[in-house]
């Protein structure tokens, strides 16, 4: 199979070559993947390294002596190494590694609530946020006697930023926001976010799951002081996912959990932690989709995500005009700023059902709430069909969309 190498021009039909799923059929039909928001598919680059860990490098990290063991050590810590310029972070020592998106942020929301949240301060969110955003702020709350603040939205899924500059003052605490809703597409303006919090004096936290897969992400321009990502969204493996967090605040929170690794020395009278980043990664890690983590990033480096960007924006503008040309079609999120997401309702229909038919012709879309169910009740609707798009989709999958949704139109209203 052809590799890819670093391309002078997107070329959708050379990338799909790398992905060996997109080959097979569904219910007969060949596939037509459009679950991508939920996860990607892999390359075979990143299939072949998962392959190559278990039968050349699989041994214990960071604590053997023996070759394997330094050899496993030295490919989980070359992740560490390209993580950094792929975000622009200044040190190698601000990623961390965790289980994904979820845990990174209940890590700052546990470390940085324990240091620096105190009864009475405030917690500003969105209303587009993700259950993983929403959830661990509450649950910080409910500790600590914080208040948790909602930033509403307009019918086009935008930021009221006029209330954000409001609500920010000086007892908040943290500002945590998507940089791309996962249910609308939309883009927030995070680089205006951000300053509006630092000149209060809080911290920002991005959740960036659904980002740095369609955009480039630089955390020392944006100023950003805590960013999560999993690695199962940017084309790596599951199990895997990135918290970047300023040297400065990291190394002013307590760990996230105690074991092996984050410490330096153990008593029974006493333990010291360890330095950065490994006080945050008690017990063995998921060395095999961090190592392999790496190659997904090359990958998507050598593509370049200005092309993919550009790719991806062609593709949700013809998707939003085809579907938009279907009688009943509504689409939920239409935003002047949107990454390659569309959500759209077919008249009175349940989403589930318009998505039962669309898997029947091989089309994967994701229904339902999509994990936010408070973004979902201020639009007065149980769910959505989200068809998200990602680098590998191309002009005749959105048309074998668009046939599947007329053929549930004609079923069904």
């Amino acid at each position: 199979m052809e590799r890819i190498a670093v391309l002078e021009r997107f070329d959708v039909d050379r990338v799909r070559k790398d992905f060996p799923i997109l080959t097979r059929t569904v219910n007969g039909k060949p596939l037509v993947y459009l679950d991508n928001g939920a996860t990607t598919q892999k390359p075979q680059q990143v299939i072949d390294a998962i392959v190559d860990y278990y039968t050349q490098l699989n041994s214990n990290v960071h604590r053997g002596v023996h070759h394997l063991s330094q050899l496993a050590t030295d490919a989980f810590e070359v992740t560490r190494r390209k993580l950094r310029p792929f975000l622009n972070a200044a040190y190698e020592h601000e990623i961390i590694f965790t289980k994904g998106t979820t845990e990174a942020i209940n890590l700052v929301a546990s470390c940085y609530g324990k240091a620096f949240v105190n009864a009475g301060d405030e917690i500003v969110i969105s209303a587009m946020e993700h259950h993983s955003n929403i959830v661990p702020w509450q649950m910080l709350c409910e500790e600590q006697g914080a208040i948790l603040k909602v930033i509403p939205i307009n019918e086009a899924g935008e930021l009221d930023m006029d209330v954000y500059q409001a609500t920010v003052g000086s007892r908040t605490k943290m500002v945590a926001i998507t940089y791309v809703s996962n249910a609308l597409g939309t883009i927030n303006p995070v680089k205006e976010i951000i300053d509006v919090a630092h000149a209060a004096g809080a911290p920002v936290l991005l959740d960036a799951a659904q980002a740095v897969q369609h955009l480039p992400v630089d955390v020392q321009a944006l100023d950003v002081d805590f960013l999560a990502f999993s690695g199962h969204k940017v084309y790596g493996p599951t199990g895997i996912g990135v918290l970047y967090g300023k040297e400065k605040w990291l190394n002013a929170m307590p760990p996230y959990q105690g074991g092996g690794e984050m410490i330096k020395e153990v008593s029974f009278a006493q333990t010291t932690y360890n330095e950065l980043p490994f006080k945050y990664e008690a017990g063995t890690p998921n060395i095999e989709a961090g190592v392999c983590l790496a190659h997904a990033v090359d990958y998507l480096t050598a593509i370049g995500l200005d092309q993919i960007a550009r790719h991806e924006q062609e593709l949700l503008d013809y998707a939003t005009e085809r579907l938009l040309s279907i009688p009943g079609i509504r689409i939920v999120g239409t935003a002047k700023q949107k990454s390659s997401v569309v959500s759209f309702l077919l008249g009175g229909v349940h989403p589930y059902d318009v998505g039962v038919i669309l898997d029947k012709l091989g089309i994967a879309v994701r229904t339902g709430h999509h994990c936010t169910q408070p973004l979902m009740d201020r639009y007065g609707i149980p769910g959505t069909v989200r068809a998200s798009i990602a680098m590998y989709n191309t002009k005749e999958d959105i048309d074998a969309l668009v046939a599947g949704v007329e053929r549930a139109a004609a079923m069904l209203l």
